[in-house]
């Protein structure tokens, strides 16, 4: 298919950015892409292409803008239940650490994921997704994290990964099995960081390989925070994954500094995720990298709370900068990366180019996918957003609506506004 006639074609093309680069969007105007079997063949001016393919079947995409699909890298989506009433419990002055201190938090979702059935997870997890898909987030770093047991993280896992071969949506699998520490292991951090270390990755990478064939183990994932894990135990439980051969990410300095970003950058990790309390020595460490710096403007957002991400501070010292999502039920329950994205904007202060280099390019470096995901490139699979305005910088200026027209996932186009009523519904 070729689609032409698009006011801007915004191909992103050259590979991740850092520093001044994060915003060039490589803009065609009046621009097509060409796709053929899942993949994108040719980018370029719509005279130019029409002219070379004749016959090629057409679709006008009339004057809107075109650009890479979403690539959501950070978020939570499987998990049972609801927290409202905490959030009420934080409108009434609580903080987050008081809450979980108190068996709430995260350990709520636990218990009612733990009682949830496989049918329930799947539907409940499924809805998510395809509000997340409707939004234009083709690819989703996708967790678990709200088992806390060997035997429910794995079931977790197995929900993820029916769910991804089911699609449209491509998701890229995180074990979060140190998500926090359970109520079996109360005041024992230490003792539940080495039973993972330990015993559940040697499980883990069995039961991958017999359930997950032919793909690349998950990601192994620690939240290096107080009231979670410190940095000796984040330490036992990384190396462990890493000599197992599990690719690293690491949530850290949501609320305090306690050394998690230096640590994920020593075991080149692949992203380290959170970062409102990282520090200038980090900073410039991170620059020195390879390892992206996820930023999550949707969660001090949906805590209240005044500090973000010092993303300019990590721009200007030229570390990769990304952006996601984070959708969970305690602090940010929105499946739309849109939204985000506008957050960033002002929150961040990010320029619209820049944000969404930092949700399409640099976010599938965050999932080591950007030599497949993230521009619009010849060889690179097919997907992408025909949004339903002509200028992207819409994008960012607007908030609370959907402004995609169509995603195309692997070539194959969804139309949103009739597709996300109907979950099983084909590509038309």
């Amino acid at each position: 298919m070729l689609i032409h006639s698009a006011s801007q074609v915004l191909t992103l093309a050259g590979g991740p950015r850092r520093g001044d680069a994060l915003g060039e969007l490589g803009i065609i105007e009046d621009g097509a892409v060409l796709l053929r079997e899942g993949r994108i063949v040719a980018v370029g001016p719509s005279a130019k292409l029409l002219a070379a393919h004749p016959d090629e079947p057409r679709h006008d995409a009339r004057g809107r803008a075109v650009m890479p699909a979403f690539v959501d890298a950070h978020s939570h989506p499987v998990w049972a239940g609801d927290r409202a009433a905490e959030f009420e419990l934080r409108q009434q002055g609580k903080s987050y650490l008081e809450v979980l201190a108190a068996g709430g938090g995260i350990l709520s979702t636990v218990r009612a994921t733990r009682a949830a059935t496989a049918e329930q997870l799947r539907a409940e997890t499924e809805a998510r997704l395809q509000r997340m898909f409707a939004h234009g987030s083709a690819t989703i770093e996708a967790k678990s994290g709200y088992g806390l047991s060997l035997e429910s993280e794995l079931r977790l896992l197995e929900v993820l990964l029916a769910l991804d071969e089911q699609g449209p949506w491509e998701l890229a699998i995180t074990f979060l099995g140190a998500h926090a520490i359970p109520a079996e292991f109360k005041d024992r951090a230490g003792d539940y960081a080495q039973e993972l270390a330990r015993n559940w990755l040697p499980e883990l990478k069995s039961w991958w390989a017999s359930h997950a064939a032919g793909r690349p183990l998950p990601f192994f994932d620690v939240f290096c925070e107080t009231g979670a894990f410190d940095l000796a135990q984040t330490r036992l439980m990384l190396e462990a994954a890493k000599n197992h051969g599990f690719p690293l990410k690491v949530h850290a300095d949501e609320f305090d500094n306690l050394g998690g970003t230096a640590l994920a950058i020593e075991l080149g990790a692949a992203s380290v995720d959170h970062l409102v309390a990282i520090s200038d020595d980090e900073i410039a460490a991170l620059a020195a990298s390879d390892t992206v710096g996820v930023a999550l403007p949707a969660t001090p957002f949906g805590l209240a709370e005044t500090h973000y991400a010092p993303a300019r501070k990590i721009i200007a010292a030229g570390g990769l900068l990304a952006v996601g999502g984070d959708l969970n039920p305690g602090t940010a329950w929105c499946e739309s990366l849109q939204f985000t994205l506008a957050l960033a904007c002002r929150q961040l202060k990010l320029t619209q180019a820049e944000a969404i280099a930092a949700t399409t390019i640099n976010a599938a470096a965050a999932i080591g996918a950007a030599g497949r995901l993230g521009s619009l490139e010849p060889g690179k699979q097919a997907d992408l957003l025909i949004l339903d305005v002509a200028d992207y910088r819409q994008l960012g200026y607007r908030f609370g609506t959907n402004l995609v027209h169509t995603v195309y996932k692997k070539g194959a186009p969804y139309p949103v506004h009739s597709w996300q009523h109907e979950p099983s519904s084909k590509p038309v």
